[in-house]
């Protein structure tokens, strides 16, 4: 139940509360007055699109609160709408909220009809939906749309198997080719980096031996003038100037110097040894034939052999996708026939329920000052729901008067019976016991004694579910527990639209007002206070 609703800078509308009762609320006012925007705040708050020029000129933000009674649980619901940025924020119990938890609560807290609703009805898809949630096992539709789904999954997964083993079949000798090629070579990871260090490492150790070489040859030179040699002379002839006592001394420096390069020399002719044995003929070939083969596949050698793993993997999918896609068929079979199965089931079920559904409606529209003949034939239209399996889809039929054939509603319903028949499909219909109706209009193109019937049937309707109608017949009106009068001023060329709440007088007022004003107007107006229904 609705119990409390405030509205703040929305549209022509400043700063607005309802408080609400049980039972039937009215509300009424000129046309244009700005009862429309009451309704587009509800719609709002319960999670419907504004856009940003629906806040009041001037305002930050538009605001909509209601305290709701859900089950003897107070639930606040608010929502914001900014006019600079155009976004929302939504809060349940002062908690920031998603729609998602909205979209769980609304069909407990409102059940919204409108004209546009009533055109609904019009509609084959809302008519199957509506034959649909009169179906007395839900679990069995849900089990259908399960299966269903589940068919559509595996048909997605064999369509996308067929597709790719269509595409590698195309370039299978590619890529085997290529495969071909790569296993040829047979690179490993990080296999060229490794050779490359080995290399740096055998050009190391051979520009080593070189010098020793090199060394080796300075020592001894070649025909007697190597360092060696030429220090011993060079000894020899100092050891012979006795009478220079600094070239005696000298001597034997240069002698010692002497021993010093005979030892280096045995040194220089023992090299240090390879750490390991490199064969750097045999890494200079295997670093050429990975060359040429980064040639060939235009690749680096990671990505060589990221493509290898690819080829092996797409190869090995040729081997086994004939079995998966077979495996998938197999289960899509199982799950079609269960599927057949279950529509075998619903099949049955969903007539019998429309039979009882139909039968109510036809109790309802007689209410209604509909012919005592008046009939609603369910037709059952078959369509192919999955392939080689058919399901129903339900458009009413219905024969209003003696003597006419079975039509659509849309061909021969007026706007008048479109808001009675509507109003007969709720008062039929099993919508949440919480859920407050709200009925815009529901009495267009009605007047004379059919009035009085829609007004019967609304009263009894509000003796179980709490109601708030906008109207402008008096008849109506009449019916309310609470009534609120919706009004448009200007001030300071200002446009405000206004709700007020009316006591026993100006109830009158506005009751003589809608039945035409003046003395007649009143007489009416009171005719319908004392004879309320």
């Amino acid at each position: 139940m609705l119990e409390f609703l405030r509205i703040r800078n929305l549209a022509l509308i400043e700063d607005m509360e309802l408080e609400f009762m049980s039972g039937m609320n009215v509300l009424t006012g000129e046309t244009g007055a700005g009862k429309s925007f009451i309704l587009k705040a509800l719609s709002f708050l319960l999670g419907d699109r504004l856009n940003a020029d629906i806040v009041r000129t001037g305002a930050e933000k538009t605001q909509v609160e209601a305290l709701f009674d859900l089950d003897d649980t107070e639930i606040i619901i608010r929502r914001e709408l900014m006019a600079e940025s155009g976004r929302s924020r939504l809060y349940i119990n002062d908690t920031l909220s998603s729609q998602e938890r909205l979209r769980d609560l609304r069909p407990r807290l409102i059940s919204y009809t409108s004209q546009h609703a009533q055109h609904l009805l019009l509609q084959p898809a809302f008519q199957s939906r509506l034959a649909e949630s009169v179906f007395p096992d839900p679990d069995l539709l849900t089990q259908r749309d399960a299966l269903l789904a589940e068919l559509q999954k595996l048909s997605q997964q064999r369509s996308l198997l067929e597709q790719r083993q269509t595409g590698l079949l195309e370039k299978r000798e590619w890529l085997e080719m290529q495969l071909h090629e790569i296993n040829k070579v047979k690179p490993e990871i990080g296999e060229e980096e490794h050779l490359e260090t080995l290399r740096q490492q055998a050009r190391a150790q051979k520009r080593l031996y070189e010098n020793y070489d090199t060394a080796l040859t300075l020592l001894y030179g070649e025909e007697g003038t190597g360092l060696l040699d030429l220090l011993g002379r060079f000894e020899r002839l100092a050891q012979g100037m006795n009478n220079d006592s600094i070239m005696t001394t000298e001597a034997e420096a240069v002698s010692q110097l002497r021993q010093r390069l005979l030892h280096l020399s045995n040194h220089l002719r023992c090299p240090p040894l390879l750490k390991q044995d490199i064969d750097i003929d045999k890494i200079e070939s295997r670093l050429f034939a990975l060359s040429q083969l980064k040639r060939k596949l235009h690749r680096e050698l990671p990505e060589i052999l990221s493509l290898r793993d690819e080829i092996e993997q797409s190869l090995s999918f040729l081997d086994v996708c004939t079995l998966d896609i077979s495996r998938i068929e197999r289960e899509e079979k199982r799950q079609a026939q269960l599927l057949q199965n279950l529509l075998n089931r619903i099949s049955p079920l969903r007539r019998a329920s429309l039979q009882r559904f139909t039968a109510a409606l036809e109790k309802e529209l007689r209410e209604l000052a509909f012919s005592d003949q008046v009939k609603v034939i369910p037709s059952f239209i078959p369509y192919e729901l999955w392939p080689g399996i058919n399901d129903e889809r339900i458009r009413f039929l219905w024969a209003p008067n003696p003597g006419q054939p079975p039509q659509p509603l849309d061909r021969i319903a007026s706007g008048g019976e479109l808001s009675r028949f509507f109003l007969a499909l709720t008062s039929v219909r099993q919508d949440a016991e919480s859920a407050t109706y709200i009925f815009d209009e529901v009495d267009s193109g009605i007047g004379g004694l059919t009035l009085n019937r829609l007004a019967k049937k609304l009263d009894a309707l509000a003796e179980r579910r709490q109601m708030i109608l906008i109207t402008h017949w008096p008849q109506l009106a009449a019916q309310a527990r609470r009534h609120f009068q919706i009004s448009k001023v200007v001030r300071n060329n200002m446009t405000f639209t206004l709700c007020s709440p009316l006591d026993a007088v100006s109830r009158q007022q506005e009751l003589a007002r809608m039945a035409g004003g003046g003395a007649q107007g009143e007489a009416l107006a009171r005719s319908f206070e004392n004879s309320r229904v």
